[in-house]
């Protein structure tokens, strides 16, 4: 349990208490600011300490908002402050050079009830004051309507009270719980009802963890009804697909609802959309088989498409994380048609985000056949895609920005190269332009694909193109990338890899060569989505054991031309090794993934927007 010290006598009359003790909180009181000290070496270090003045007039969501998210290591409201273990030594600290110190006078002042106070030097907020001059980050939520405050005195402690009155805290932390930024078919189809089903969840003590292993296995159902390929199969699996949306969208409700954020959720909440949407398209795929209808290409293509958008937004935003630079006139234009109520929602939609993505794909399972599903959906994602791209490069074209290394790094860590185009990185450093990482990225990524579509698979020209393309792979990354289009070194990456896969299996024409291409591409998608968030949470990239062992993009291009050229012929052999090769490379990466997520104390990094 987390401890509260109150840093004063009580107050006759005051709920503060009982409020904090609501929030779990263990409530004790230093009636004597030197009894302080003594208090705070009490509670084990390990544990979450808040302090609050007892003359806290405000919401219960206030300080449920300041005093028990766990993404932040220290947070503070007007009167009331909490860090976690790792900011604790340095809260001692402020403490003790506050001892010595005189408190500024604080008699006749006055509060704004709906900011944090700048008119009184409680200890409290001198306390959070002296935190961030020592270079603690403190966090300070966006209250809102909703009211934190000490009160200088009789009068401003009533109008405190009125106010906390005037507003409905439940309505607030509901309103709250749905993402700031979502898009249309979840603001106006999911979320006036999910939010609900949140509360339902909260008070009955369920978690988001929970709640998303709920999502996932509606889902799995959800695909495995596909699989049926009946048309009553279709329907209900075009139903659970919604309604495992419903609990997708209720389990990040939940988190900011009851503020339960965690590593291993937000480990969860963004590996499971993947995992769910292409377990269904591989459900799917197994349904229309049983109707005779073969659309393995068309699932994998899919995925292919769906996981190289991902990675264009990823590589984006990760190059222009901490860029420096003028806004670019694109950007400009582009928050100008935000500002405009009917742009904001066409721009969310034609992107085909998640939520209008999994309705369109729910309905048509329902109504059509799973081939109508993947040509819909594989043009309407090919569209989304050249609308976000060709956006993001003008962007970049017309920005004169100064990246950082770290944004190199990060680039870097997203290209997955290994042995293959490290050595040749080393062996024969490019001097770069402005464009030549992309040009080479970009034409190293073309050989395999052309070859694997023009080339007889049993002869060397396939296996010569991916060694050109491990060549060319070494010599993109030889120098940081930093370049305006240095973020489209990874995608072109993630293209050539992915389809040299399909089309190389497609073309082999061998019985059981597309599933199993199928599980490889995904086995390589999960390291490459883990890899992303690992990188967004600020740990890095996976181990480099893990990525030499793997072999890079480079090195599973060519190994899966060795084996197409080996075994192409050979019927059902390429299937075998190919499948294989997935489940060797799936074991690798979830157990490792999952060693990471659970015991590395990583920072629970959840979206706040929604991905396409």
């Amino acid at each position: 349990m987390s401890t509260a010290i109150l840093t004063g006598l009580p107050v006759p009359g005051s709920q503060l208490a009982p409020e904090l003790r609501s929030l779990g909180f263990d409530v004790r009181s230093a009636q004597r600011p030197e009894d302080l000290p003594g208090l705070l070496a009490e509670v084990p270090p390990g544990e979450r300490v808040a302090l609050v003045d007892p003359s806290f007039v405000g919401h219960t969501h206030a300080l449920r908002l300041a005093l028990t998210d766990p993404r932040f290591p220290a947070a503070a409201v007007s009167g009331a402050m909490a860090v976690q273990a790792e900011a604790r030594p340095a809260l001692g600290r402020a403490l003790a050079d506050l001892a010595g110190a005189p408190a500024p006078a604080a008699a006749g002042a006055s509060v704004a009830v709906n900011a944090p106070s700048t008119g009184t030097r409680v200890l409290v907020d001198r306390l959070a004051a002296a935190l961030e001059d020592r270079g603690t980050a403190v966090h300070r939520p966006e209250l809102g309507s909703l009211v934190a405050t000490v009160p200088a005195g009789p009068e401003a402690a009533f109008a405190a009270r009125k106010a906390v009155d005037a507003v409905d805290d439940e309505a607030v932390r509901l309103r709250t719980a749905v993402k700031s930024r979502d898009g249309f078919f979840t603001t106006f189809f999911i979320s006036p009802y999910s939010r609900y089903l949140a509360r339902w969840c909260a008070r009955r003590g369920l978690t988001p963890n929970q709640v998303t292993t709920a999502s996932l296995l509606t889902a799995l159902i959800a695909a495995g009804c596909a699989a049926t390929g009946t048309r009553g199969g279709f329907v209900a699996a075009g139903v659970l697909l919604l309604f495992s949306f419903v609990l997708d969208c209720t389990d990040g409700q939940l988190a900011r609802y009851s503020l339960q954020y965690s590593t291993l959720g937000a480990w969860l909440d963004a590996t499971f959309d993947r995992a769910k949407e292409y377990a269904y398209y591989a459900g799917l795929a197994l349904g229309a088989a049983r109707g005779g209808d073969d659309v393995w290409a068309l699932a994998l293509g899919a995925m292919v498409l769906q996981t190289c958008r991902h990675v264009v937004d990823f590589s984006f935003n990760e190059s222009n994380h901490d860029a420096s630079a003028n806004t670019s006139p694109t950007a400009a234009l582009s928050d100008k048609l935000d500002s405009v109520g009917w742009t904001v929602w066409v721009r969310r939609m034609i992107v085909l985000p998640i939520g209008e993505r999994w309705a369109m794909i729910a309905v048509l399972t329902a109504v059509t056949t799973p081939r109508t599903v993947f040509y819909v959906l594989l043009v309407g994602c090919a569209f989304a895609a050249c609308y976000t791209t060709a956006g993001r490069v003008l962007r970049s074209l017309t920005r004169r920005a100064t990246r950082t290394d770290r944004a190199a790094q990060a680039l870097a860590e997203l290209a997955d190269n290994g042995p293959l185009a490290e050595l040749f990185a080393k062996a024969a450093p490019i001097r770069k332009g402005a464009w030549t990482a992309p040009v080479l990225a970009l034409l190293g990524a073309a050989a395999p694909v052309a070859a694997a579509l023009t080339q007889d698979l049993d002869g060397p020209y396939v296996i010569v193109a991916a060694a050109l393309y491990a060549v060319f792979a070494g010599a993109a990354v030889s120098r940081p990338l930093k370049g305006a289009l240095d973020w489209l070194v990874p995608p072109f990456f993630r293209a050539a890899e992915y389809c040299t896969v399909l089309i190389l299996a497609a073309r082999s024409e061998v019985n059981g060569a597309l599933p199993a291409a199928f599980g490889l591409v995904a086995a390589v998608a999960y390291h490459h989505y883990d890899t992303v968030y690992r990188i967004k949470g600020g740990s890095g990239a996976p181990p480099r054991w893990l990525v030499r062992l793997t072999g890079g993009h480079e090195g599973r291009t060519l190994v899966v031309a060795v084996l197409a050229a080996a075994l192409a012929d050979r019927g059902t052999d390429f299937t075998l090794a190919l499948t294989a090769l997935a489940v060797a490379l799936a074991l690798l990466v979830v157990v490792e993934s999952i060693r990471f997520w659970v015991s590395s104390g990583a920072p629970a990094v959840h979206d706040e927007g929604e991905p396409a």
